[in-house]
């Protein structure tokens, strides 16, 4: 009995790790700048590539996922302040512009890279529960998807740099007037998104067969998860990722993977008419 209930429950973690790596970054650029990123797969690529590439290198596997989510926030920035800041407060062209970068950066990697690279494993080794075995490393991203929230929550709430980029995605204007560098703040907040979704890949990377087009894998759930959490990234992104997780963990157990995944979509159908806020709305509204 058990193993069968921490089954359940390891699930449940491995899901919501999941979608809280993968949903965190485009929350920041989706939810507070107003970006609809349909490159954000890409940066989870790109994390997981210079991950795998520097460990075929000899870096040790830490060192290489910190250079991932580092170069994923560098791109991130030099995209920010050559496309996209062209792009604020124009949804239809930022569909547009970020799908054009998917678009090459996806083609660009097939070409010279090839269609797809050498993997490296899953580290950490595994442990038993019963009659099943379980990989020690999904307990790895479950502690990593906490403490990216929780690292969110302190950038974004203590700090000056979150003040200050709280006031410019609500009112830049009056931001700018107090002396706040808006360029700056979006800048640094897409590229941070970006680094964001650079660690979801660098994390991933020992897990998966890595192929240019890998960043689907993530892009979906992704925005099922956003969409749910609603515009707050830091009140409605575990909430939204605790729901989807346990509805895709029963319906995993009950009818299987693709079930799971129709349970999730039905899911935000529903949010969508019954909450158009998202979570973060709704729990912002019983609160005031």
């Amino acid at each position: 009995m058990f193993a069968e209930i921490f089954s359940i429950i390891y699930q449940f973690a491995d899901v919501f790790a999941f979608l809280v790596l993968a949903a965190a970054g485009l929350a920041i650029i989706f939810g507070m700048m107003g970006i609809i990123n349909l490159a954000h797969g890409e940066f989870i690529t790109c994390g997981a590539y210079v991950t795998v590439i520097g460990v075929q290198n000899g870096l040790p596997l830490p060192l290489a996922q910190a250079l991932g989510v580092l170069t994923a926030g560098i791109i991130g920035v030099i995209l920010e302040r050559t496309v996209v800041h062209h792009l604020y407060n124009r949804p239809l062209d930022s569909i547009l512009g970020t799908w054009g970068i998917s678009l090459i950066v996806t083609q660009g990697m097939l070409v010279t890279m090839g269609s797809n690279w050498p993997g490296i494993g899953t580290p950490e080794g595994t442990f038993q529960v019963g009659e099943y075995t379980y990989s020690t490393y999904r307990l790895v991203l479950f502690a990593a998807a906490i403490l990216v929230m929780i690292a969110l929550y302190l950038l974004f709430m203590r700090t000056r740099y979150g003040v200050r980029a709280r006031a410019t995605m609500q009112n830049p204007q009056v931001a700018r007037a107090l002396g706040v560098r808006t360029p700056r703040i979006y800048a640094s907040s897409f590229g941070i998104g970006a680094a964001i979704a650079g660690l979801c890949g660098a994390l991933y990377a020992p897990t998966m067969t890595l192929v240019p087009v890998m960043g689907i894998t993530f892009i979906v759930e992704a925005f099922v998860t956003v969409v749910v959490g609603g515009s707050n990234v830091l009140i409605g992104t575990v909430p939204a990722a605790m729901v989807l997780g346990f509805i895709r963990t029963s319906l995993n157990a009950w009818q299987g993977q693709v079930i799971g995944q129709i349970g999730m979509l039905i899911a935000v159908i529903l949010v969508i008419r019954i909450l158009p806020e998202g979570m973060s709305g709704w729990l912002l509204r019983r609160k005031s």
